[in-house]
């Protein structure tokens, strides 16, 4: 998934965006208010980790603005100001959740996650998906009872897919949302992660749950679809 992070403390940033990427997040910076209104609104990010003292324009005034112009991304308010009517002041700007400084990275991973799956409109942190489980709060994988390790990467594809499933998603959705603005674009760097997955998800397991949909994108079988039909379109 990928995130936006708005923060000007750059020891503070470095690390957090460490710590993000080593969970497989795509990750964004911005230092400033004016940098992160316009990222904000020219990307769709599936969440934003936003601080509220920020140089140029400040983070309510950034959320006041976004919710206004209609964009409902989920943000996670980071902030020193830990007082009751921060808070409310916070969440009633717009914000989706509020972590004070300091915190533990564990916190704010699954109050990102959660954020998350709430954009997705799933509630359960457990997908399963025909004999397919996905614990989105370990970031483990199961397929037939089987625990199949995936690289982050892997993992952010299959969880995108899943959020989805039933659904075609297009190879430019999956690079808009796993890979960050510093990532160079190759062709078929989306064509070669769906191979490394099915190479361990689909090989030595009955159906096939990957599916190419040619001149559309790919998809993840739908939980209630027919297994015992073809699918619509060749798989490779």
């Amino acid at each position: 998934m990928r995130v936006l992070l708005v923060e000007d403390n750059r020891l503070l940033a470095r690390s957090l965006r460490q710590g993000l990427e080593e969970e497989g997040f795509a990750v964004d910076l911005a230092e400033d208010g004016d940098e992160a209104d316009h990222k904000a609104r020219t990307t769709n990010y599936d969440a934003i980790i936003l601080d509220l003292m920020l140089p140029k324009k400040d983070g309510l005034t950034l959320l006041k603005g976004w919710r206004s112009a209609g964009k409902d991304t989920h943000v996670l308010v980071l902030t020193a100001r830990g007082g009751l009517g921060d808070k409310v002041k916070g969440l009633d700007s717009g914000a989706d959740d509020y972590l004070t400084k300091p915190f533990e990275l564990e916190e704010l991973l699954a109050r990102l996650r959660a954020l998350i799956r709430r954009g997705y409109q799933v509630k359960d942190p457990i997908l399963k998906i025909h004999d397919l489980s996905i614990d989105t709060a370990a970031r483990s994988v199961k397929r037939a009872g089987k625990a199949i390790h995936l690289t982050p990467k892997e993992y952010a594809l299959l969880e995108f897919l899943a959020f989805h499933h039933g659904k075609v998603v297009t190879r430019s959705m999956i690079w808009g949302h796993l890979w960050d603005e510093h990532d160079e674009s190759v062709s078929n760097v989306v064509d070669v992660y769906i191979r490394y997955l099915r190479n361990k998800i689909d090989k030595d397991f009955s159906p096939p749950l990957i599916l190419t949909r040619w001149g559309e994108g790919y998809m993840l079988l739908g939980a209630d679809a027919d297994t015992t039909s073809p699918p619509t379109g060749p798989e490779k």
